[in-house]
C-alpha cells in the first residue's frame, strides 16, 4: 500500500511540474540568446574599430607634421636675426650667425595658429620656450588662453549614455598603453629634444579629460633651420577630439544598424520560437492530458501539415497513441479470451468432479476420471501456450535482429520432419513384427512428406530472430501436416519478390472455410479436421505466426488453392519478409 501511495504522489508531483505555466519558453530564450549573441559578437567586433582609430591617428599626425614643417619654414625665413661676428683666424668660417627673434616669431605663430586651431610653441636651441600661441604678451602683461570643457547638454539620459560611451572609449580600443602627458616646468618635451637634434618627432599621448576620462593628445616637433643650421624647434599640439568624434560617428552608425538588426533578429527569433516551442508545448500538454485522463477524449494534435520534423513528431506521437490504445484493446480482448478458454475446461472439470461423487458404477467413474485427466491436460497445454504468447511481445522488443538464411532454415526443418517420419516408420515396422513394413503391406498409412523448393545458389537472407522465425514455419508446417491426408505432400517454396522473400507453405487438405481466411489468425480460433480429438490444440499457433511476422515487418495471409474445375486441392499460407 505504501508503494502505491508513493507512486501516486510521484505522479501528482510530476503533473504539477509538467502543467506549470511559464511566461517565456526556455526554448524561446535559447533561440533568442543564440541569435542575439551572434549579432552582439559581430557588433562588438565592428565597434572595436582599433585599426580605424590607428589610421585616423596616423592621418592626423601626418597632417600635423606637415603644418609643423610649414611653420618651421616660415619661422626660419621670417623670424630670424642675423648677427655679425668676427671671422675666424683661419678664414674657414664667415663672420655671421643666425638666431630666432622672439619679437618676430610671436605674431607669426599667433597668426599661423589661429588658422589651424593648433597650439604652437617655439623653443630656442637651448630648449627655452620663446613663444606660445596660447599666451599673449603685451604692455599690460601676459594673457594665457585655456580651453574650457564643453558644458553638458541634453537630458540626463543622454548625458548618462554619453558618459558610458566615454568610459567605453578607453576599453574598445584600450588607451591604457599610451604614455601619459605631463608638462613639468624646466623640463623640455621629449619631442622637442629630438627636434633640436635635427629630426622630426611625433607622439600620441594620453591625457585626463575634464571628467577624468582619458583623451588623446597628438604632438609633433620639427626643427627650425636656416641653411641647415638648427636654430630651435616648433612644437604643435592638437587634441584627439576630431578622432573621437569620427569614431563616435561611425560607432553610432553601427549602433543604429545594430538596433534595426536587433529588432529584426528578435522578431525572427520569436517567430522561429513560436513555430518550434509553441507546437512542442502543445504536444507536451496533450501528452500530459493523455497521461492523466481516464478516457480517450484527449488526443495528440495533428501537425503533420507542417511538413517538418515537428509535423513528423506529431504524426509519430499520434501513431504511438493509436498503437498504445490498440495494444490496450488487444490486452483486454486477450484477457477476455483467456478467461473464456480457461472457463470451458474448468466447467467440464467441475461437472466431472461433481458427478464422480454420485456415481457408483466403476466403469462410469473411470470414464469421468479420464475426462478429468483430459481437462487437466488441456488446461496445462492452454496455460503453457498463453504464457508463451504473453512473453512473445517482450522478447521481440528486446532482442536484436540477426541475418537469417530462409533457404537453410526451411531445408533444416524439412530434413527434421523427414527424420522424425522415418523414425516413426521404423517404430511402426518393429511393432508389426517386421512383416511388410509401411505402406500398402499392412504397416499403416504413410505420413505426409515435406518438400522444399528453394532457388539453387540464391541466398535469401532476412533480418530477424532465428528462433522465432523457426517457430513461425514450425507452426505452419504442423498446421499443414495436420490437414494433409496420409501420403500427401507439404510443399515449402521460397522465392525472391523484389526486395522481399515470399515463402509459401502448401498442403493438400480440405482448404479453409469460406470467409474464414482472416479469422483463422485470431487468438483461440480452432477449425480442426474431422475426427481429431477435441482439445489437442489451443488455437494460438496461427495467431503467434501473425504476431511474429508482423514484428519482423512482414505479412502473412492464407488462401485456398483451386484446380481448373473449381474444386479445392489445399490451402496456401503465404509469408512475406523483407530481405536484408
Amino acid at each position: 500500500m505504501a508503494s502505491a501511495t508513493g507512486t501516486r504522489n510521484n505522479a501528482v508531483s510530476t503533473l504539477g511540474r509538467g502543467g506549470k505555466k511559464r511566461r517565456v519558453s526556455p526554448l524561446t530564450l535559447r533561440i533568442l540568446a543564440v541569435n542575439v549573441l551572434a549579432l552582439a559578437l559581430l557588433m562588438a567586433g565592428l565597434l572595436y574599430l582599433g585599426r580605424y582609430q590607428d589610421r585616423l591617428i596616423q592621418a592626423e599626425t601626418e597632417a600635423l607634421a606637415t603644418e609643423a614643417r610649414i611653420f618651421a619654414s616660415a619661422l626660419g625665413e621670417g623670424a630670424v636675426n642675423r648677427i655679425l661676428t668676427a671671422p675666424s683666424p683661419t678664414g674657414d668660417e664667415s663672420g655671421e650667425r643666425f638666431e630666432l627673434a622672439p619679437e618676430l616669431a610671436r605674431p607669426m605663430i599667433r597668426r599661423l595658429a589661429e588658422a589651424t586651431a593648433t597650439r604652437t610653441r617655439l623653443y630656442d636651441i637651448d630648449a627655452h620656450m620663446l613663444s606660445d600661441s596660447r599666451v599673449l604678451v603685451g604692455s599690460q602683461g601676459r594673457i594665457e588662453i585655456r580651453e574650457l570643457p564643453t558644458p553638458p547638454s541634453g537630458d540626463p539620459v543622454s548625458r548618462a549614455i554619453n558618459d558610458l560611451y566615454t568610459r567605453l572609449i578607453d576599453v574598445v580600443p584600450s588607451r591604457e598603453g599610451l604614455p601619459a602627458y605631463r608638462e613639468q616646468p624646466g623640463q623640455p618635451n621629449p619631442d622637442v629634444e629630438r627636434a633640436l637634434g635635427g629630426e622630426t618627432a611625433a607622439t600620441v599621448w594620453r591625457v585626463d579629460g575634464a571628467g577624468g576620462d582619458p583623451e588623446l593628445l597628438l604632438t609633433v616637433a620639427v626643427p627650425v633651420q636656416r641653411y641647415r643650421e638648427v636654430l630651435g624647434a616648433v612644437l604643435l599640439t592638437r587634441g584627439g577630439g576630431e578622432i573621437d568624434r569620427a569614431i563616435r560617428s561611425v560607432r553610432f552608425d553601427i549602433l543604429r544598424v545594430f538596433a534595426v538588426a536587433l529588432l529584426v533578429t528578435v522578431g525572427l527569433s520569436f517567430y522561429l520560437a513560436g513555430t518550434i516551442a509553441r507546437p512542442i508545448r502543445r504536444l507536451a500538454q496533450a501528452a500530459d492530458r493523455l497521461r492523466t485522463s481516464h478516457g480517450r477524449h484527449a488526443g495528440i494534435p495533428d501537425l503533420t501539415h507542417r511538413g517538418d520534423e515537428i509535423g513528423e513528431l506529431s504524426g509519430v506521437l499520434r501513431e504511438m497513441t493509436d498503437a498504445l490504445w490498440t495494444r490496450m484493446d488487444a490486452i483486454e480482448r486477450f484477457a477476455a479470451d483467456v478467461a473464456h478458454e480457461i472457463k470451458n475446461p474448468l466447467t467440464s472439470l467441475r461437472s466431472a468432479v461433481e458427478t464422480a461423487g454420485r456415481v457408483s458404477d466403476p466403469r462410469h467413474r473411470d470414464r469421468l476420471m479420464a475426462i478429468i485427466a483430459d481437462d487437466v491436460q488441456r488446461l496445462d497445454r492452454l496455460i503453457s501456450d498463453i504464457s508463451n504468447a504473453s512473453r512473445l511481445d517482450a522478447e521481440l522488443s528486446r532482442a536484436e535482429p540477426e541475418p537469417v538464411d530462409i533457404g537453410l532454415l526451411l531445408t533444416m526443418l524439412a530434413e527434421l520432419r523427414q527424420t522424425v517420419a522415418a523414425t516413426m516408420d521404423e517404430r511402426v515396422a518393429a511393432g508389426d513384427g517386421g512383416g511388410g513394413g509401411t505402406g500398402g503391406d499392412g504397416g499403416g498409412p504413410l505420413p505426409p512428406r515435406v518438400v522444399v523448393e528453394v532457388p539453387a545458389g540464391e541466398r535469401l537472407v532476412v533480418p530477424g530472430l532465428e528462433g522465432r522465425l523457426t517457430q513461425v514455419f514450425q507452426n505452419l508446417i504442423d498446421n499443414a501436416l495436420s490437414f494433409s491426408p496420409p501420403g500427401g505432400t507439404v510443399r515449402l517454396t521460397a522465392r525472391r519478390s523484389g526486395r522481399s522473400v515470399r515463402i509459401v507453405v502448401s498442403d493438400q487438405g480440405p482448404g479453409i472455410p469460406d470467409g474464414k481466411e482472416e479469422a483463422i489468425f485470431d487468438r483461440f480460433y480452432t477449425e480442426r479436421p474431422a475426427g481429431e480429438k477435441f482439445g489437442t490444440h489451443s488455437g494460438l499457433g496461427l495467431s503467434i505466426v501473425k504476431q511474429i511476422v508482423s514484428a519482423h515487418n512482414g505479412s502473412v495471409f492464407a488462401q485456398n488453392r483451386q484446380v481448373s474445375d473449381g474444386n479445392i486441392e489445399g490451402a496456401d499460407f503465404v509469408v512475406t519478409l523483407p530481405l536484408l
